[in-house]
């Protein structure tokens, strides 16, 4: 299993402040902090995730001083290979015999939703920053799991409204055939349903296919306005590539794609991908902060940041400062300090983690640059509005979670 290590080395205390430490270490279990990153590291979302999530959480650590409370920090990182099972198995071994406190990316829905309920069990926090079903923030939401980028009812909130505003109103799904993908599509199908739209069609595709040529042909001949693609990843960018080869755009029908990543953008390139709106939770370059992070990221990764990316480095700040704030890396104690906590930085801005967990904050419609409008190899979006938080999460009056109103 790889695994990467960082080690903090404490600072010197002064003797006026020593007892207030003291005893705040006392309440670290095993004199230290560990993380651990599960990602895909070697399949579809690799790059939308995968090392660079790992980078991620190294930038968060060492910014963050490398040590809490005046012990060290640890990550550990493995590839779940996009199986719950292994997911599980491996998430089991680190909460056993690797004493993890908090379990991050997860990007699969399938495995986030079987860690989430193993470490739920062992009341290990995880923040999900990769995947996107709102089941782990409704009917099997957790006491310690947290959904800290986006779901499955914010992406279409943005993406969808706007195309059915734009007259796109049928619809034909190609859908990823796992937990993430059937839940983008009901969710999408529902804000097409509101906004007066129709469902004509959809079709099923495994995850981690090479050739979309027969869903694309049976979504071509559906008479569908929008063709919908709730997948993501290379299944994404391999769907819009061999749509352009069929010429499904130049013959009428539009391209939604559910959930895309600056990494598939650059992956397509512009001359395929301009035009193309989705929503995302954040851009690299949308204002000085955020491009001063993204180009240090580039440094390391030699890509910008997917929203994901700049998602773990948020997630591990936020939960070491939780640590920092209670004096301790008990979950139930920094699961309430994360609750109570306004979530500031280069990610997110007033961000609220909400009794369901999940974090609420605000979404961006973003639309593909043309090429002669990109004034550098990673400048390939704009944003075209600001989706609210409150309009783009389901509602506590709405959700389903059982911890809600307790």
């Amino acid at each position: 299993m790889l695994k990467h290590w960082i080690k903090g080395i404490a600072g010197a205390v002064t003797l006026a402040g020593l007892a207030v430490p003291l005893a705040a270490n006392a309440a670290l279990s095993d004199d230290k902090v560990k993380i651990g990153v599960l990602s895909d590291m070697s399949g579809v979302y690799k790059a939308l995730e995968g090392p660079g999530a790992v980078i991620a959480a190294q930038m968060a650590i060492e910014d963050f001083g490398g040590s809490v409370l005046g012990k060290p920090i640890e990550i550990i990182s493995a590839d779940h290979q996009n199986k719950p099972d292994i997911g599980a198995s491996t998430a089991r071994e680190w909460i056993d015999a690797e004493q993890v406190d908090m379990i991050t990316a997860l990007d699969n829905s399938s495995v986030a939703l079987s860690v989430q309920g193993l470490a739920a069990d062992k009341k290990i926090i995880t923040l999900n920053t990769g995947a996107g079903t709102t089941a782990l923030t409704e009917d099997q939401c957790s006491p310690y799991g947290i959904h800290y980028v986006y779901d499955t009812h914010a992406l279409p909130v943005g993406t969808a409204t706007a195309m059915v505003r734009n007259g796109g109103k049928k619809w034909f799904f190609i859908t990823a055939d796992y937990a993430f993908g059937h839940s983008l599509r009901d969710n999408t199908g529902a804000v097409v349903k509101n906004l007066g739209g129709e469902v004509v069609g959809n079709v099923n595709a495994p995850l981690s296919t090479n050739d979309f040529s027969s869903y694309l042909l049976q979504a071509q001949s559906s008479g569908a306005d929008v063709i919908g693609l709730a997948n993501a990843g290379q299944d994404t960018v391999n769907a819009i590539k061999q749509a352009n080869q069929f010429r499904i755009v130049q013959s009428g029908q539009k391209l939604a794609g559910m959930l895309v990543f600056i990494s598939d953008v650059h992956s397509m390139g512009l001359d395929i991908a301009q035009g193309l709106q989705f929503t995302t939770a954040f851009v690299w370059n949308q204002d000085d902060e955020a491009e001063q992070w993204s180009r240090r990221f580039y440094e390391r990764h030699k890509a910008m940041p997917t929203m994901v990316h700049a998602g773990v480095y948020s997630a591990v700040t936020h939960y070491l400062e939780a640590v920092k704030a209670t004096g301790t890396d008990d979950s139930d104690t920094v699961r309430k300090q994360l609750g109570e906590m306004e979530l500031n930085d280069f990610f997110v801005k007033g961000g609220k983690i909400a009794p369901n967990g999940s974090m609420l904050h605000d979404m961006y419609l973003v639309e593909v640059k043309k090429p002669d409008e990109a004034t550098e190899e990673w400048d390939l979006l704009k944003v075209v509005s600001k989706i609210p938080a409150d309009d783009a999460y389901i509602s506590m009056a709405d959700t389903k979670c059982s911890l809600v109103n307790q």
